[in-house]
């Protein structure tokens, strides 16, 4: 009996600037459309542009490199729509592709829209093959010239990114353009087919663990039921299992299945799938998570490790509001940045985990080499700007949000001009820690030991024994002073010293400077730095909606709200 072919699918998102023939690709490319392929939607068709993901695929024979045997390679086509206001619809896409072809203009090189599809693929995407489409444009006897300055400019942009080195193949999708006759016939398809194949890679794929799938589009067939269609994150689904709708907190039973247009009883991630279930209205769920019954959690905050992505121009402050892509929706949120102690910058990262028992760093921005702390020290001559290895957030949706934990956030500043010439992507992390208790702030927010830096600033009064000096205009009078001693203070003259306790009722304090005797036989028991400077630090637990920073108590040298 002859082996069953196997399929392996692989998932390619199709992004780029408006305009630069991603449709028209995947209709070159593809034999099979699914429900939401190629502009069916009444809006793009009158529009003329993508206004959601589109899906499609073809199969080719299986590459060598993904094993022996017989079998096909399918390649599910994802394509994304490249208007800038569309970048949410964007980034959705993104997170369930395996490959990416980056669509650019042969005429017009790089643009907004494809710097930003870039910088989204550098997120979520290990791999990418550059497609210079409407090489058809280009005069027959420059054509070629044309090609390879613009390969050149290409190798060159790409140069400090992932995909330094990645395949560059020059086609026409489309020849003649959306009005030309359809006998014309595309150019370098089968070229860039077969660069497909060889930059094929068999992803990570696990049916066990909880089913959770990506829903792009949602309607009804009449006597049928509802189809949700979408692409399966984890896990997988079989006939007769119960999925959840979380957005509507509704379990409903798998009727049927069908892979485009094929009938199936089994899914598994990965695949693209289109799920019939009991009836319900579509208009409710038009994007969003359908997962295993009870496997998902609604948040109201979050902690994420996160990076500043590096083409955003401008500071990332503490209690500024962005764009928070996190799962599949979209919502406001604002964000307190923090990091580890100074000391401990340079320790190892730690991949998705968040620890708890230690202290953390409350920053008033995100630490990078252009933010404003790292400006004051270059001012303050230190060459070397240090910088921690990891940086966190606390994350405070405006709406809460239902997502799996470890998923992708992408921070952004949705509302700059889409015109502007600059992104708008300001940085991606992890989601580590979700906050479902809407009253997080009482109940979560205590365990996360968040600091302040803070400095006082008093004078020494006057010089009290061999090793001790009276200080003064750094306490009031009615400050209990016993919660200070053993904090450290600085001289101006350089010692350094403690806090040995209370002198006196009016606010003065002991401080004793130990292992030296800085009195004897200096200008007759008078300290030469009488009236200097001191500073005092310590470190104060911090939350964004403190309402009484003046009601302190110490614990173990910290000042905690």
């Amino acid at each position: 009996m002859a082996a069953v072919p196997r399929v392996l699918n692989v998932n390619v998102g199709v992004l780029g600037h408006i305009d630069s023939g991603k449709t028209a690709l995947a209709r070159a490319l593809s034999t099979t459309g699914s429900t939401a392929a190629f502009d069916r939607a009444p809006q793009s068709r009158a529009r003329g542009i993508t206004l959601d993901l589109g899906f499609s695929c073809f199969r080719t024979a299986l590459p060598p490199q993904l094993g022996p045997g017989p079998g096909e390679l399918q390649f599910t086509l994802v394509d994304c729509p490249g208007h800038a206001s569309l970048i949410r619809t964007i980034i959705g896409g993104a997170q369930i592709i395996d490959l990416m072809m980056l669509v650019i203009d042969v005429t017009k090189g790089m643009q907004t829209q494809s710097a930003e599809c870039l910088v989204i693929g550098q997120i979520a995407c290990q791999k990418m093959v550059v497609v210079l489409n409407k090489i058809d444009l280009l005069p027959e006897g420059k054509r070629q010239s044309a090609i390879e300055k613009m390969t050149k400019k290409m190798q060159k942009t790409l140069e400090n990114t992932k995909f330094c080195g990645c395949p560059i193949v020059a086609v026409a999708a489309k020849p003649g353009g959306p009005e030309a006759p359809e006998s014309e016939n595309p150019l370098g398809v089968s070229e860039l087919i077969e660069v497909l194949k060889s930059q094929a890679y068999l992803p990570s794929r696990d049916p066990s663990g909880n089913f959770l799938m990506a829903v792009d589009h949602c309607f009804s067939i009449k006597g049928q039921g509802t189809v949700m269609t979408g692409t399966i994150l984890s896990g997988s689904v079989s006939l007769g299992d119960n999925v959840e709708i979380p957005a509507l907190k509704v379990t409903k039973k798998v009727k049927s299945m069908q892979m485009f247009h094929t009938p199936v009883t089994y899914a598994m991630q990965g695949d693209r799938v289109g799920i019939c279930v009991t009836q319900f209205d579509p208009k409710l769920l038009e994007r969003g998570l359908i997962c295993t019954p009870e496997s998902l959690h609604t948040v109201h905050a979050a902690i994420i490790s996160l990076k500043k992505i590096q083409y955003f121009r401008g500071a990332l402050q503490t209690k500024a509001k962005f764009h928070i892509t996190v799962g599949h929706e979209t919502v406001m949120g604002r964000v307190m940045f923090f990091s580890p102690a100074p000391a401990d910058f340079s320790e190892e990262i730690q991949e998705n985990v968040f620890d708890f028992e230690k202290d953390y760093l409350y920053q008033e921005e995100y630490l990078s080499k252009d933010s404003k702390s790292s400006e004051e020290n270059k001012e303050n001559d230190q060459s070397e700007v240090q910088l921690p290895r990891q940086q966190w957030a606390l994350l405070e949706f405006e709406k809460p949000v239902t997502c799996p934990k470890l998923c992708l956030v992408i921070g952004s500043k949705l509302d700059t001009d889409i015109h502007a010439n600059t992104c708008r992507l300001a940085f991606h992390g992890v989601l580590l820690q979700g906050m479902e208790d809407k009253n997080y702030v009482e109940t979560f927010l205590p365990k996360l030991k968040v600091y302040k830096l803070k400095h006082k600033e008093g004078q020494v009064e006057r010089v009290m024994d061999d090793y001790s000096v009276i200080g003064r205009s750094l306490f009031k009078k009615e400050t209990n002073i016993q919660i200070f001693v053993g904090l450290k203070i600085k001289l101006s003259t350089g010692e350094d010293g403690i806090i040995d306790g209370g002198f006196g009722q009016s606010g003065k304090f002991k401080i004793r400077i130990p292992g030296i005797n800085t009195m004897k036989g200096k200008n007759n028991g008078r300290m030469p730095f009488t009236l200097a400077f001191l500073h005092i630090g310590w470190r104060k637990l911090f939350f964004m909606r403190q309402e009484k920073p003046e009601s302190v108590i110490f614990l173990d040298g910290k000042q905690e709200l």
